[in-house]
Parts: C-alpha cells; sequence; structure tokens
C-alpha cells in the first residue's frame, strides 16, 4: 500500500498463551487480582521504564519500544487487570481509579526502589494520570519522567451522536442501567462472538489506524491483539471512559518532564486531547503532533514514538544528573 512508513510492526506478537518469558512474576493487588509482570533491558540501569499498554491490548503492544529502550534502561511492562495473562476482574472494579491503583502497587512489588519513568498508551495513560491524582508524592522523586501516547484527560464522549446519546441518558439518570444493560448481553454476545472476520477488519481499520499507516498485516495484527479480551472485560471497562476525568492530575505532572504524543487522525483518542494535556502541564511537556497516523501509532510509526522515547530519557537523565 503506498503511502505506509517503512517503519511496520513484524507480522507477529508473542500470545499469552504460550509460556511466560522466565523471569516474568505475578503482582497480587490488594482486591486479590494476579497481574502479569515482565521485565527486560539493562537491569543495573539507573532509570527504570514502566510500560502500560492500552484498552482491549496486552503488554506485547509495546514490543517495539522494548527494543529502544533495553540497552539504557530497566524495563518493567504489565498487563493491565482482565487484559492479556493477568487475572479477571470483578465488573465494579473495571475502572480507571483501580488501574491506577494497580500501577502504584505493581510499581511497589517490581521497582522497589530508584527512579521511574511511567510510560502509557491510551488507557495506560489514564493509568498514570488516576496515580498521579492518587499518591502524588511520588512524583518528583520517585517517578521522574512520564511519556502519554494516545491519550485523554477526559471528556472523550462529549461530541457527536455517541455523545449526544450519552448526555441525554445521563440527564435521565439512566447512565447506571444503560452500563449495567451492556454487562449482561456481554456474556451472551462474547458466546457467539466471531474473531478474524472482515468486518472486524474494517472496525479496526478505521478506529486504530489513520489516513496512511495502516496495511493489511499491520491491522490484522492489531485485530488478533484485541480480540483476545473478552467482550464482558470490554463493556466492564467501557463504562469507566463515560465519566473519566483526570483532568486535576496534571498539576502533579508539571514535577517532572514529560512528553505527549498525539496523532492527527486518532479517532479513539482525538489530538487535541493531547494538545489539552500538554498546554495544561505547561512547560515541563512536550507535545510531539504525528500526521497522518491514528491510534496505533506506537506500531504504526514506530521511529518517531521510539525517537520520542528515547528524548524523554535524555531530558530525565539530564535532570538527574544535575540534582545528583
Amino acid at each position: 500500500m503506498s503511502g505506509v512508513p517503512s517503519d511496520v510492526p513484524p507480522l507477529s506478537l508473542p500470545k499469552p498463551t504460550a509460556p511466560p518469558p522466565p523471569g516474568s512474576r505475578t503482582v497480587t493487588t490488594d482486591d486479590g487480582v494476579p497481574l502479569h509482570v515482565e521485565f527486560d533491558g539493562a537491569e543495573r540501569a539507573p532509570v527504570s521504564v514502566v510500560f502500560s499498554h492500552g484498552f482491549t491490548a496486552r503488554l506485547a503492544e509495546w514490543q517495539l519500544q522494548r527494543a529502544a529502550l533495553r540497552d539504557r534502561a530497566r524495563l518493567v511492562l504489565w498487563d493491565q487487570r482482565g487484559h492479556g495473562r493477568s487475572g479477571w476482574t470483578p465488573l465494579t472494579k473495571a475502572t480507571i481509579d483501580r488501574t491506577g491503583r494497580d500501577l502504584g502497587q505493581v510499581l511497589d512489588a517490581a521497582v522497589p526502589d530508584g527512579p521511574v519513568v511511567l510510560a502509557g498508551h491510551s488507557m495506560g495513560g489514564m493509568s498514570i494520570m488516576a496515580l498521579a491524582r492518587q499518591r502524588p508524592e511520588l512524583f518528583g522523586d520517585r517517578v521522574v519522567g512520564v511519556f502519554l501516547l494516545a491519550t485523554s484527560a477526559g471528556g472523550l464522549v462529549e461530541t457527536g451522536p455517541l455523545g449526544f446519546a450519552v448526555k441525554g441518558i445521563r440527564r435521565l439518570g439512566l447512565l447506571p442501567l444503560y452500563l449495567r444493560l451492556l454487562q449482561l448481553l456481554a456474556p451472551l454476545l462474547e458466546r457467539f462472538r466471531r474473531r478474524g472476520t472482515a468486518v472486524g477488519r474494517r472496525a479496526i481499520r478505521r478506529l486504530l489506524f489513520g489516513r496512511d499507516d495502516a496495511d493489511p498485516a499491520s491491522v490484522r495484527l492489531v485485530q488478533e491483539m484485541l480480540e483476545e479480551t473478552p467482550l464482558p472485560v470490554t463493556m466492564a471497562f467501557y463504562a469507566t471512559f463515560l465519566d473519566h476525568d483526570e483532568t486535576a492530575a496534571l498539576e502533579v505532572l508539571r514535577r517532572v518532564p514529560v512528553t505527549v504524543v498525539a496523532a492527527t487522525h486518532d479517532r479513539l483518542t482525538p489530538a487535541p486531547h493531547g494538545r489539552r494535556i500538554a498546554e495544561t502541564i505547561g512547560g515541563s511537556a512536550e507535545l510531539v503532533v504525528v500526521p497522518g497516523a491514528g491510534h496505533s501509532v506506537n506500531l504504526t510509526r514506530t521511529q518517531i514514538v521510539d525517537d520520542a522515547l528515547n528524548a524523554l530519557m535524555d531530558r530525565v537523565e539530564t535532570r538527574l544528573r544535575k540534582a545528583g
């Protein structure tokens, strides 16, 4: 396909059904959910990077960025609850507030000391912002940098037909009933769900890719990964995006270097959301806008995302040297 960049993803990703890599561990949350955690990179590096993946994805979506940072940082990757190799979550706990707490517990257990950079894509970025609100004391001393990729601080369902419908449902006080019906229907829909369909590929192509960053192999790769997450988990987490608002957390992020990456053709977390995050944080934030790319920008514009990550690491390391 003409116009597709040369840094497209590989044709396969590690499957969650395969044995976990050596050295993996499980972090059990305070409400009993086992979270799968993997390690990579330079074990004795002065800075650790903790990667949080996006909605219905898993830690394998960061595979290409692992290669970019492997020689300069200790890497920690985890599957959010209900995703990948991590355990099932009670539906009432499928919230950004809870995944923020999970991230904090992964940080405590897997990176008990030393400076940390947090990197999050989509829902992973929201989990980072939730953690900043919940535990602001971590930011500045323990958390020394933040990488926010194709994410939002809130207001995702505000415009268009869906936004209009949700606002009407809210005004009528029917939102809890609407979300409960979605969650009740999900197990039935899961029983009859067909994966790998052409219709599914078209939906993935439209929602997660941009103007000129998709090729058939990339679309199929993302489809396979996203369709691994069961519909009950998908429907349960869907509710949290309707009320997601972590704007207050951005004040905390001003304490550390932040890089925000937004894609001009991202239909899930549109570029204005990234711009708003960077503008609210102010001087400590750098904004990278990727023309033509969609929500899966880390897979389709690998070099740009890798360069932005490495530039953030340069800023963090410079700041640490000056402080030391």
